[in-house]
């Protein structure tokens, strides 16, 4: 049923994001716009629709938010495998955008990604005005410099003076880097019902952990042609990652109970979590 609903919904937002690009100036960084959005699990898109779900809305409610997530997730992959950033050739089995165009190219569509996404949170469908500038405001921090970017800037300073972070000093970096996102992600199904969105806040802080664990754990155990991207670069790097320091079983464990957390914030919601709870395990389980 999970993996039914995460292809289905992977679907609805890559559509969505192909319609918003939809005449547009037919340019190369146009082109390169419409190739970083194509495939990927869509696990933050599926975040939103799901909690919309969760609160009795239909998908169309939520799915400007949820291509507005996937948008600016995007941006980011475009932006972090440039050569001054992660200098990556592959992502989701194909050249990186910068690989296949040019650097400025990749720079450009990765900018106007960035502003599509707050494009796409102008929807009338997602609700009234107020509950618009919410979502906006959200995807502003979870993105800025309180949260993606300011744990990228932490990871790249890291790497810059070649020291080796402390297990408190990672989890605070990739709560920003990798977790705001998700956290924007889970909570605006919640922000776009008028519901508390407490608790999904407690799930994605836990998912979002995990999810950076099972990504260090696919750096050294993963295959390329799973993954769709280099592995063991960490490593060659020198990087501190969650597993260099709890060990390969460590991490695994403490995964484990990260996703035993994102469960038990969703205790309140009863059945109708169950999707939510299958992604919680998939995030884990997952070989790319």
């Amino acid at each position: 049923m999970f993996q039914e609903r995460l292809a289905a919904d992977a679907a609805l937002v890559e559509a969505r994001l192909l319609a918003a690009l939809e005449g547009r100036a037919d340019q190369p960084v146009t082109q390169a716009m419409r190739y970083a959005v194509r495939g990927g699990k869509r696990l933050r898109g599926f975040l939103v629709l799901e909690g919309a779900r969760m609160h009795g809305l239909a998908e169309d409610r939520a799915l400007g938010a949820a291509a507005a997530v996937e948008a600016l997730h995007a941006y980011s992959l475009v932006h972090d495998d440039l050569p001054c950033m992660d200098d990556d050739d592959l992502r989701r089995g194909q050249p990186t955008v910068h690989r296949k165009w040019d650097e400025a190219t990749a720079v450009l569509a990765g900018d106007a990604l960035q502003t599509l996404a707050f494009e796409l949170l102008c929807d009338p469908a997602l609700g009234s005005a107020e509950v618009r500038m919410e979502l906006v405001a959200g995807l502003a921090r979870a993105s800025g410099i309180n949260g993606m970017v300011l744990g990228q800037a932490l990871d790249i300073a890291a790497e810059t003076a070649g020291r080796s972070l402390t297990l408190e000093e990672i989890t605070a970096l990739q709560a920003g880097k990798t977790g705001a996102l998700i956290g924007f992600a889970a909570e605006a199904g919640a922000v776009i019902a008028g519901a508390d969105p407490a608790p999904l806040r407690r799930y994605a802080a836990a998912l979002g952990l995990a999810f950076q664990i099972a990504d260090d754990i696919l750096d050294v155990t993963g295959d390329e042609a799973r993954t769709g991207k280099r592995v063991g670069k960490d490593a060659g790097a020198g990087k501190a990652t969650f597993v260099s320091l709890l060990g390969l079983e460590g991490a695994r464990a403490r995964a484990d109970a990260l996703i035993g957390e994102a469960e038990t914030a969703l205790a309140g919601y009863a059945a109708r979590a169950g999707n939510l709870i299958a992604a919680a395990r998939f995030v884990i389980a997952r070989d790319n």
